[in-house]
């Protein structure tokens, strides 16, 4: 009877380990791939991605994996994972990349997904993964020669592209070579004393060469915005002492036809972070008739590079005392950007308002992490965006002040406009409270700290 039941046992124990393989047999999910970065050298590889259940059962989502196989460029600085946008919900989606040996691929990047994301019907698709990935060092990465890199602007199937169900493959052909080996995380816990810029503004002109060496570019010239034909002109930015303290002046003059505009900027390296500025806006002009539709501003921008382009990426800041753009008086604007064009106008942007009055000093503070972008007014949050809105690239840092075209009022008297700012400063890969924020600029004022750039 011993025997018997341990025999009995032997063989439901085999007939076990010869059903798991097709337990998932009635699974069928094909990945559609397609990029919105086709060149064979990027500054981040965007595999976007669409799962299609062609089978007849419904399956987790979070029992799925999709793998995207690529070689590792030198240096190997280590990737990040970031998602852009996705129907399911970027909370929903994970990333990570894990190693490969000995076969024409060394890397993989690894999307996973949360019980959010819900299950995928019979006949349903996921919807758009918008998804992208970036060395840690912003260096270029060459997809030309990736195993699963594809130059297709739209969604078909692709087979180079593999999708899992626990361990069990379910679409695609991975590359040769021996199995998966690690599994690195793309997150890392904010460090308190990672890389900072801060400026006090503690400048004697906009000809201070310190300003140039610092990063710094003082606007001069034509260009947008603005109305037509207004010049940027940089002695129009000033350095006083007010309060026994040195801010930076942004003076913009007009006549009702004539405008001299005034804008500071820094180069393009900002990404994920904290970033904090104390502004003075003003309602009305130093001198001369009121009622322009002026604007004035603290943002970031990633330049455009072609209508619609979807690497672009803005965060706005801006105050319009006397209105404009439809709106009749004072209003604040926090604008979060996917991309736009310009002939014929079409916007994508999401964006909150105040319509109030934000005459005098303020501090701004907006967060960009984990998918978000949070605004805080004076440390209260006025405005939390993301989804395919989340940047994508490093930005510049910006202050400018400007007339928009058609809303100068008639008349043609002198009169100027102006805003003032107290510092700048940006906390890379950190997340700080508009609170935090005072404390780290007054301790770099009690130290005597009036510059910091490490970023």
């Amino acid at each position: 009877m011993r025997a018997l039941l341990a025999a009995s046992c032997a063989a439901m124990a085999v007939a076990a380990l010869a059903v798991a393989p097709s337990a998932f047999a009635a699974d069928a999910i094909t990945a559609q791939y397609r990029t919105s970065a086709s060149g064979a050298t990027t500054d981040q590889a965007e595999s976007w991605f669409k799962l299609v259940n062609s089978g007849t059962t419904s399956v987790p989502l979070s029992d799925v994996k999709i793998r995207y196989y690529f070689k590792s460029d030198t240096p190997d600085v280590g990737y990040r994972f970031a998602c852009s946008w996705a129907v399911r919900g970027c909370g929903n989606v994970t990333g990570q990349f894990g190693t490969l040996t000995g076969g024409t691929a060394d890397r993989y990047l690894e999307v996973g997904f949360t019980s959010g994301a819900g299950a995928l019907n019979p006949g349903a698709d996921s919807g758009d993964l918008q998804l992208r990935f970036y060395r840690t060092n912003w260096g270029p990465i060459t997809q030309s020669d990736d195993y699963s890199f594809r130059a297709e602007s739209t969604y078909s199937a692709w087979n180079r592209v593999t999708v899992y169900r626990g361990s069990t493959l379910l679409w695609g052909t991975p590359p040769g070579g021996s199995p998966p080996t690690t599994t690195t995380t793309t997150t890392t816990p904010p460090n308190p004393n990672g890389p900072k810029m801060f400026d006090d503004f503690a400048y004697t002109n906009s000809s201070d060469s310190r300003i140039g060496q610092r990063g710094w570019t003082v606007r001069s010239g034509g260009g947008g915005p603005g109305v037509p034909g207004a010049t940027w002109d940089p002695s129009r930015i000033t350095f006083p002492t007010v309060d026994g303290q040195k801010v930076m002046r942004l003076d913009s003059w007009n006549n009702g036809s004539a405008a001299r505009q005034t804008e500071l900027y820094h180069q393009r390296k900002f990404f994920e972070g904290t970033y904090a500025s104390r502004v003075k806006f003003s309602d009305a002009p130093v001198f001369g008739p009121d009622g322009d539709h002026v604007v004035q501003t603290f943002f970031t921008i990633t330049p455009l590079d072609a209508p619609m382009a979807p690497n672009y990426g803005e965060i706005d800041f801006e105050y319009l005392p006397n209105g404009g753009w439809g709106e009749p008086a004072n209003i604040m604007y926090e604008t979060t950007w996917e991309t736009y064009q310009n002939e014929p106008w079409v916007a994508d942007n999401i964006h909150n308002e105040q319509r109030a009055s934000y005459n005098g000093w303020h501090d701004l503070v907006f967060q960009v992490a984990n998918g978000r972008v949070k605004y805080y007014i004076d440390g209260v949050l006025v405005a939390d965006h993301g989804d395919k809105y989340y940047p994508e690239t490093p930005m510049s840092i910006n202050f400018n002040l400007w007339f928009i075209s058609g809303g100068l009022q008639g008349s043609s008297a002198e009169r100027a406009y102006q805003q003032e700012v107290d510092y700048v400063y940006f906390a890379k890969d950190q997340v700080l409270s508009p609170a935090q924020v005072r404390t780290a600029v007054q301790d770099y004022r009690n130290a005597g700290v009036a510059h910091v750039d490490n970023v």
